[in-house]
């Protein structure tokens, strides 16, 4: 089960702390993802990390702006979201997966299970 936390209202240029408890085992196979839904779209890739090594990957949109990680201690994944725009706000979801191919590490269906969503408001 995941657990996300760290969503609210930020003014634009702000920053947020999304957190996205696991529990059980993970893997070594394992990743970690981070979706978001705005209203009226499909819900789209931002950003993802392979527990194992660390190896991260992002969306172009947020790259250089979003910063993915994980605790491999607790369990946890992170992600660090600066200089946000109102073009963020959505719904953040993360999904956690075991052997997921490069292919599809940015597609929803490639992960089994996901977290409650958690609103990220950006809005002065």
């Amino acid at each position: 089960q995941l657990q996300a936390s760290g969503g609210g209202l930020v003014q634009p240029g702000g920053s947020l702390r999304l957190s996205c408890a696991a529990s059980g085992r993970t893997a070594n196979s394992y990743a970690m993802g981070w979706f978001r839904q705005a209203p009226g779209k499909e819900r789209e890739f931002v950003a993802a990390i392979r527990w194992s090594a660390g190896t991260p990957f992002y969306a172009d949109s947020v790259k250089g702006r979003f910063t993915i990680s994980r605790d491999k201690s607790t369990n946890t994944g992170a992600l660090q979201m600066n200089s946000l725009t109102p073009e963020d706000t959505a719904v953040y979801y993360c999904a956690a997966g075991e052997s997921i191919i490069l292919s599809s590490i940015r597609i929803p269906r490639a992960y089994k299970n996901w977290g409650q969503g958690t609103q990220v408001t950006v809005s002065s």
